[in-house]
């Protein structure tokens, strides 16, 4: 347990848009383990947030993949009044990360995805796509940056955000930024907030879908793909399972 840790304010970036309530009820949380890729290894994680509708997650992940090696992540958080997940990814020569998220949120739930992905050495590669839904008085927001070194020359790097707001209550935060200290890379990043298209709503319920229907469908097809190359079928399930349940309660 890291007691010396002060609790997080506002002035830290990474905690501007959390609930520190929240926080507080679970502050100091544990120091985390961290993960490391052997050079030339492929891994992968799935991580299912889904606690009670009281809870507060917290889940930081510190990484270091070695060259060439690979790590891919696949992550649900839907649930607890805060769900928060870091991840903290440091690339050597070659190596790989690639990190597919979905965000989804109602009532009064804060959801929150903070990546900071640091390529340290040349040739490595990240790619990140988060999908992010919020209802209800419920925030979604993610925090990414991408660190290029200076000698991290021939970086490839990736972001794509995407939010949905369901209710004019509902909250998306976005904030992708880039700190490149090297000339020959190729980096971007993207996000973008809106509704549910009104066009495609009207299109369904004139072919007979009915309302809430239609709405579901819409909502199914825009976290649609962030799954589908899970390798654990049974993992898979359960996220498809989990991720259904939940569009659902949002009603």
């Amino acid at each position: 347990m890291n007691k010396a840790l002060a609790l997080p304010t506002r002035r830290d970036e990474a905690w501007r848009y959390s609930d520190l309530d929240a926080v507080a009820r679970v502050w100091p949380v544990d120091e985390p383990d961290r993960l490391i890729v052997p050079a030339g290894e492929r891994r992968t994680m799935t991580l299912l947030l889904d606690d009670g509708a009281e809870a507060v997650a917290i889940r930081d992940h510190p990484v270091e993949i070695g060259a060439g090696g690979t790590l891919s992540v696949h992550l649900l958080a839907i649930g607890g009044a805060l769900g928060r997940v870091t991840f903290d990814v440091t690339l050597a020569r070659g190596a790989h990360f690639e990190l597919k998220a979905a965000l989804v949120g109602n009532a009064a739930q804060t959801i929150e995805l903070v990546t900071t992905v640091t390529h340290a050495e040349p040739d490595a590669t990240s790619r990140q796509t988060v999908r992010a839904i919020a209802a209800g008085h419920a925030t979604t927001s993610y925090l990414g940056q991408i660190r290029v070194a200076r000698d991290a020359q021939k970086t490839d790097a990736a972001q794509s955000f995407k939010a949905m707001l369901l209710d004019r209550t509902a909250t998306a935060n976005a904030k992708p930024e880039l700190e490149i200290f090297a000339d020959d890379v190729k980096c971007a990043h993207g996000a973008t907030v809106g509704e549910l298209d009104k066009a495609a709503l009207f299109y369904m319920a004139s072919r007979g879908l009915d309302p809430a229907g239609a709405r579901a469908l819409l909502l199914r097809a825009f976290i649609a793909g962030l799954f589908d190359d899970m390798t654990d079928e049974g993992e898979h399930a359960r996220f498809e399972a989990a991720a259904l349940a939940k569009l659902e309660a949002l009603g």
